[in-house]
């Protein structure tokens, strides 16, 4: 957090802005700017074409402005960046660099809100004798998001606790932004490869709400740590109280993914990618919850060895668990079962009856992203997810027309979304892991 603050300056003390013509000046700033530098080469590598015109000095620019427009709006503009964040693995790695330290910046960091605003809103929403039920509060925040920052406090009783405290006017901001993004997706979309930006954007304008109301978050919140209470692997902090517009909860001190995707040692990176695949896979049947928020931020590698998991704003109901068919259609593909599995993916409305696509094309498509699965354990890197997004993104590859031609439904779009960005960060970790095993154990369908 000190090193965002201190790389923008004047900024900090900067409230969040709200006017819709200020934001979308802004907003509109970053395809103006970003496309115009690095659309052209980036297209001309995804279609094959040359990318030695690509000038690094004006990507390096283009990354700090990425940083400081969605930075500073915070709202929505911040939430896309850190969506697309986990996706930067899959960015060819001589255009990666700058973007990729400016992306994973917006994960943790943006500018404060000055501690008057901070204190209004606690005023507000714990009443004016708020200050009573802390035995101290920390005015500096320890970490932000993009509708709320977290500041370090004692509750009354003792305990360290984490005060979440939304932004003023994060909800108009929030709005704002995502209108204006969904304008720009196609430009967004040229940036990084493998990321569906369309209906990513769209998933998080339905969702906007129920991530306003911390109240429904603190829920989550507390239905996970119920779910995964004294486990040897999970650690979710207890909620202590919440309101609106604050959550306070158990403060927890471990590593951050960021920190161990920067320079973790091998063990760290695997243990980290293990426990975080146990942790996507086994929630569905735990909790009957699947935290749909998968980017480095949110979660901590603990001294005693667990994964602490934070920010559970937006997290899918599955009341069922995972559906039984993504186990179905892995183990037909990896059984090679070409035809069974064209079936079940007509019959999950992936195939639409009036495209005509052949089973073994739709097969040779989905083959690869099993890969994973086919051996004891396998090593996700950043090679891997970018020979993918290079696969899939090359309008002279038959995959491409194959993927184009494919439908997601949108009770799939979340499932899809979070195991993509789970493995988004399993490929920035560089970990290796029994991933086989883990859906055996987890995924209905896959072992029956």
């Amino acid at each position: 957090m000190t090193d965002s603050r201190d790389s923008l300056g004047d900024q900090a003390d900067a409230p969040l802005p709200r006017r819709t013509m200020a934001r979308t000046a802004k907003l509109a700033s970053l395809p103006l700017g970003i496309a115009g530098r690095a659309v052209g080469g980036w297209g001309r590598r995804l279609t094959g074409q040359s990318a030695e015109d690509i000038n690094a000095t004006l990507s390096a620019k283009a990354a700090e402005q990425l940083f400081e427009v969605l930075g500073t709006l915070k709202g929505g503009a911040m939430k896309f960046g850190q969506a697309l964040s986990v996706f930067e693995a899959a960015v060819p790695e001589e255009f990666a660099a700058p973007y990729r330290d400016a992306l994973t910046r917006l994960q943790s960091a943006a500018p404060p809100m000055p501690v008057s605003q901070t204190r209004r809103v606690l005023a507000e929403q714990l009443g004016r004798s708020w200050t009573k039920r802390f035995a101290e509060f920390d005015d500096e925040p320890a970490a932000a998001a993009s509708i709320g920052q977290v500041h370090r406090a004692v509750w009354h009783d003792g305990r360290d606790v984490a005060v979440k405290v939304q932004y003023p006017g994060a909800d108009e901001a929030l709005r704002s932004d995502l209108r204006q993004l969904q304008r720009f997706s196609r430009l967004f979309q040229a940036l990084l490869p493998g990321a569906e930006v369309k209906p990513l954007l769209t998933e998080l304008a339905e969702r906007m709400n129920e991530e306003l109301d911390y109240r429904g978050e603190a829920d989550n919140q507390r239905r996970f740590a119920k779910a995964f209470h004294d486990d040897e692997n999970v650690f979710v902090p207890r909620v202590v109280a919440s309101a609106p517009k604050v959550i306070v909860s158990e403060w927890v001190t471990g590593t951050p993914y960021s920190r161990i995707i920067a320079d973790g040692t091998v063990g760290q990176r695997n243990t980290a990618g293990r426990l975080l695949a146990e942790f996507h896979y086994s929630s569905p049947a735990r909790a009957r919850l699947l935290h749909s928020d998968p980017h480095p931020g949110n979660f901590m590698l603990l001294e005693d060895g667990r994964l602490c998991v934070i920010d559970f704003g937006a997290v899918a109901n599955l009341p069922e668990g995972a559906p039984r068919a993504l186990g179905v259609m892995m183990r037909l593909a990896l059984e090679g079962r070409s035809q069974d599995l064209f079936e079940v993916l007509r019959a999950e409305g992936f195939v639409r009856p009036e495209v005509g696509l052949d089973a073994d094309d739709v097969y040779a498509w989905l083959l690869p992203l099993v890969a994973p699965l086919t051996d004891e354990s396998f090593h996700f890197t950043r090679q891997w997810a970018q020979k993918q997004a290079m696969r899939m993104g090359d309008t002279r590859n038959k995959d491409f027309h194959t993927g184009r031609s494919l439908n997601l439904p949108p009770q799939w779009l979340l499932i899809h979304r979070v195991t993509a960005g789970a493995i988004g960060i399993l490929c920035q970790l560089d970990a290796e892991l029994p991933v086989r095993s883990i859906v055996e154990r987890w995924q209905p369908g896959f072992a029956d």
